[in-house]
C-alpha cells in the first residue's frame, strides 16, 4: 500500500486549526465544499470538487473518528466501486503553535501509487502549503473570519 503523510507547523492555537478543519464555511476555502459534513461520528457526506478525467468530481466520506481538537478520521471514496482510502488529521500543541500531522492512506495496486504519489499528493501539499495557512491566517483568535477577508470558496 502507499500512504501519504504530511506534517506542518502552524503559528495558530489547536482550537483555531482545528475550527478550520471542521467548520464546512472555512473547508470550502481552502479543499473541496463539503456538503453534508459535520465532525459526528457517523456521518456521511460528500466534498465537492470539479470533475476531471478520471475522476466524477465529488469523493463521498463517513467520519469513523473524531477526537476534538486533536483527531478526525474519515473515509475517501474518490469514484463508484473504489475501495475507501482514509484521512486522518492530528493535531499536536507546539510552543507558538500547532503540529498538523495530515495522513491519507490506504492507496493500493499500482493504479493507486500512480493516484497517490502524483496527483494526491502534490495535491495535498499545495493545500498545506498554501491553502490552509492562508485561511489560517485570516482568522480571528476565535477562529471566525475577518470582516475584511476576501477569501471565497474554491467550488
Amino acid at each position: 500500500m502507499t500512504d501519504i503523510r504530511i506534517t506542518r507547523d502552524y503559528p495558530h492555537a489547536p482550537a483555531k486549526v482545528w475550527r478550520a478543519l471542521t467548520d464546512p464555511a472555512l473547508i470550502a476555502l481552502w479543499a473541496m465544499r463539503p456538503e453534508g459534513f459535520l465532525p459526528v461520528v457517523g456521518t456521511r457526506c460528500r466534498f465537492v470538487g470539479k470533475p476531471q478525467p478520471g475522476w466524477r468530481g465529488f469523493v463521498e466520506c463517513e467520519v469513523l473518528e473524531v477526537r476534538a481538537p486533536e483527531t478526525l478520521l474519515y473515509s475517501w471514496v474518490g469514484n463508484e466501486g473504489d475501495a475507501p482510502s482514509y484521512v486522518r488529521y492530528t493535531l499536536e500543541p507546539r510552543t507558538g503553535g500547532t503540529r498538523l500531522i495530515f495522513e491519507h492512506t490506504g492507496f493500493s495496486g499500482v493504479s493507486g501509487f500512480l493516484l497517490a504519489k502524483f496527483v494526491m499528493t502534490p495535491g495535498w501539499k499545495k493545500t498545506f502549503d498554501g491553502l490552509f495557512p492562508r485561511v489560517l491566517g485570516q482568522l480571528d483568535e476565535r477562529g471566525e473570519l475577518r470582516p475584511e477577508s476576501t477569501l471565497t470558496p474554491l467550488y
